[in-house]
């Protein structure tokens, strides 16, 4: 592609003669130059041809770049032949360039316009393509600029028709580029012909007339937002325009701002702000020149201001952009909201603009809190519509094909994609509407919390769960970002999706980020609401437990001691927190060392519910069965079995056999029988209970998994160590199947079946 346009005195450069031959260049983009010795593709060599030039070519950017992905544009430029599409060897006479607004897709037509300028082209027509009337009267100035016989100024649809009449009958070599097709519609009858050296026309919105040596004698390009069947026909080429690469937006940045991109750190760093878009790349570029920043200060002010704050002015745009890059959207936002179902496209873009730009499941945009959201906030003329999962489904096709979002379906948990600063610039729109914008803002994050913490897996050991996870982490993440304080405001307290994507990284085996996050959280909940408030207690009992988490159990009820005194000053002994608080700390003294302290504490804690709940409440079940346990590890493991033995009586009485209580309590039982010495029985059991585990709860389940894990344990134990092996080895086998690597249950299955494979060998 040519370099920038080059001027001299106003005088355009663009028209030159390759063969010699005489040149009229007129000041401005209207040029008509006589060139007297070209020669149309097959036909006799004219005394005279005059080269008709329509329509505005917009002037390329200052340091234009070329383009990777863009070779089909690019050959066809450099040898003037149509494009041959990958999939066939049919050649089309029509480029469609596509893409979300901003990406450089007018610049790159042209680029592709001024060449076959250069190249010898004897007509070319610019055409401003947003409407239908906008094309009929640049086809009806391309037919009064040719002096067809018929072409009447006063009656633009009839010289519109003479002009297309004339595309498929010449010989003459033409390019139509459409620049900002936004409607298929608007160009029904308006698709200019494509003709061959041998005389076939065909529309080249059809099939493209092709001479015998493949050339044609008119070629159309067209530049769109829309992804649209209707654009995308066989014969035509339609080319994704996308952001720049990374080492497009470098050279872009260093060449333009010369030494204020002296640090390559800042200029890459800056790329990645602005999304490697072309467009804001291109007007961020203007404002440093304009006001003497470098790179580093910029990105200060990105931060801190709106982003119409750190662009130019209107007046100020280079370019010749139209409008500044916050407003780049609006048009396809308008008309997406349009299209059916009617009034929906806004309202899910302004929820998309708060979460993660690089994959948003489509599960959260078609959860409950989300539909409820839309039925509310639906125009008057669409109430009584239904708006469900397949309706939204519908408003993200018709984003996808305004270029607004990427929708894949089958990109699992990551659906949808969109651009960072198409997400900026929704979000900032509300501030354009100071009368309702906070209100409809704080109620956008509130929606797209409800959401995330609505569609969050309770399975935390499935793999395709805690990918699910992963991503609504990234998500909450996001959002938490782009919405300042708002999740800390409503009803006095943080937003309970903040607490669970900590926690969730725990439950995922990343117990040190859990900590970390938690801690995190604890505060800014401390600095917003002081220390007393229940989310600092929150998030202090979330940090103990996953300081347990990491191996610090002494660390941990140290902590969770200093806990239980606050809770108990605060909100009460009897409390449901206060309890809970007594009742880690009991766990984590255990694991310390001090069974019998933990012993101790759940005995209070059982006296406490049988007097406030009676002998059958699940609180009370649940201290007998801690109770039983922190009595065998104080070392009184038969003592432990005959408690857990009563306790299953009454489990099975009040729960049934099928109950998670049960089925856990009778684990408990195997073990304690087998550390009190009976090694086959606890077998036994555990075979009997893996059984049932297998039909109540599924082969994957943490508790079947933990189960099949013992009964090697206690295999290996009655004397059948090379039984024991190879039971842990089909465990690791599912367990890396269904767990990360690195999870804490992984690593406790290695070990067991060293010890166990090195107890083998000893046979």
């Amino acid at each position: 592609m040519s370099g920038p346009d080059r001027r001299r005195d106003g005088v355009s450069q663009d028209a030159r003669v390759k063969d010699g031959g005489e040149v009229t260049q007129i000041a401005g983009d209207q040029i008509i130059t006589h060139h007297h010795h070209y020669y149309p593709l097959g036909g006799a060599a004219p005394a005279t041809v005059d080269r008709v030039r329509v329509g505005v070519v917009p002037r390329l950017a200052d340091c234009f770049q070329e383009r990777a992905g863009a070779e089909p544009v690019r050959a066809a430029a450099d040898d003037g032949s149509t494009v041959v599409l990958p999939q066939a060897s049919t050649q089309v006479a029509t480029r469609v360039l596509a893409g979300m607004g901003g990406v450089g897709k007018t610049q790159l037509a042209a680029a592709y316009a001024r060449h076959a300028w250069e190249q010898g082209i004897e007509v070319l027509v610019w055409v401003e393509a947003a409407s239908r009337d906008m094309v009929i009267s640049a086809y009806a100035d391309a037919a009064l600029r040719l002096g067809l016989p018929s072409a009447d100024r006063e009656d633009p649809e009839r010289s519109a028709r003479e002009f297309l009449i004339w595309a498929e009958t010449t010989t003459r070599r033409w390019l139509v580029v459409l620049d900002d097709v936004c409607s298929p519609g608007d160009m029904r009858g308006l698709w200019p012909m494509a003709v061959s050296t041998t005389g076939t026309a065909e529309a080249s919105g059809g099939c493209p007339g092709e001479s015998l040596d493949g050339s044609s004698c008119g070629e159309v390009m067209v530049t769109t937002r829309l992804r649209n069947a209707a654009l995308a026909a066989t014969s035509r080429c339609v080319i994704e325009v996308a952001i720049f690469t990374e080492e497009e937006a470098r050279c872009y940045l260093s060449a333009r701002l010369a030494d204020r991109a002296a640090d390559p750190v800042q200029v890459d760093a800056l790329a990645r702000d602005l999304g490697y878009l072309p467009l804001a790349l291109a007007q961020a570029a203007a404002y440093m020149l304009n006001t003497d920043l470098d790179c580093a200060a910029y990105r200060r002010l990105l931060d801190t201001r709106l982003l119409h704050r750190v662009l130019p002015n209107q007046q100020d745009l280079p370019d010749d952009h139209e409008r500044i890059v916050a407003a780049t959207w609006e048009l396809s936002i308008g008309q997406a909201d349009r299209a059916h179902p009617a009034g929906l496209a806004r309202s899910v873009l302004s929820l998309i603009s708060f979460m993660d730009p690089a994959g948003i499941p489509q599960a959260v945009l078609t959860s409950p809190p989300v539909l409820e959201y839309l039925v509310g906030h639906l125009p008057e003329i669409s109430h009584g519509w239904e708006v469900d999962a397949e309706a939204v489904d519908e408003v993200l096709r018709v984003l996808h094909r305004h270029s607004l979002i990427d929708h894949k379906r089958t990109a699992l948990y990551l659906e949808i994609r969109v651009h960072q600063l198409v997400q900026r610039a929704t979000r900032e729109s509300f501030i354009a509407q100071p009368e309702l914008g906070s209100t409809l803002f704080a109620e956008l994050v509130h929606v797209a919390a409800e959401a995330l913490l609505s569609v969050w897996p309770g399975n935390h050991q499935d793999f395709s769960s805690q990918q699910f996870s992963t991503t609504l982490r990234a998500n909450t993440a996001a959002l938490h970002s782009s919405s300042g304080a708002i999740l800390w405001e409503r009803n006095n307290q943080g937003h309970p999706v903040l607490f669970h994507a900590a926690n969730s990284l725990g439950h995922a085996g990343r117990v040190a980020a859990a900590h970390t996050a938690n801690a995190e959280l604890r505060a800014t909940a401390q600095r917003i609401f002081g220390p007393d408030h229940p989310d600092v207690l929150t998030a202090r009992y979330n940090c103990a437990t996953w300081q347990g988490g990491l191996g610090d159990m002494a660390g941990a009820a140290g902590e969770l001691q200093q806990l239980l005194t606050d809770r108990q000053r605060i909100l009460g002994p009897d409390h449901p927190d206060t309890l809970n608080t007594k009742g880690n700390l009991a766990y984590c003294r255990g694991k310390a060392g001090d069974a019998a302290g933990a012993a101790s504490l759940f005995e209070e804690m059982l006296t406490y519910f049988i007097r406030r709940h009676g002998p059958d409440h699940p609180s009370t079940q649940n201290a007998r069965h801690n109770l039983a346990h922190w009595r065998g590890e104080a070392g009184d493991a038969s003592g432990a079995a005959t408690a857990l033995e009563q306790l299953l009586a009454d489990r099975l009485r009040i729960l049934g056999p099928d109950d998670p209580s049960t089925l856990n309590t009778r684990h408990y039982l195997a073990r304690w029988r087998g550390e009190a010495g009976d090694a086959s029985g606890a077998a036994t059991a555990l075979e009997q209970l893996l059984a049932d585990q297998l039909r109540i709860l599924g082969p994957d389940d943490p508790s079947t998994l933990n189960t099949r894990h013992y009964l090697a344990r206690w295999r290996g134990e009655a004397g059948d160590a090379s039984g024991a092996a190879t039971a842990l080895e089909q465990l690791l086998a599912d367990q890396l199947r269904i767990l990360d690597p690195g999870h804490l249950h992984t690593s406790n299955t290695r070990r067991s079946l060293a010890y166990w494979r090195g107890q083998a060998s000893r046979e």
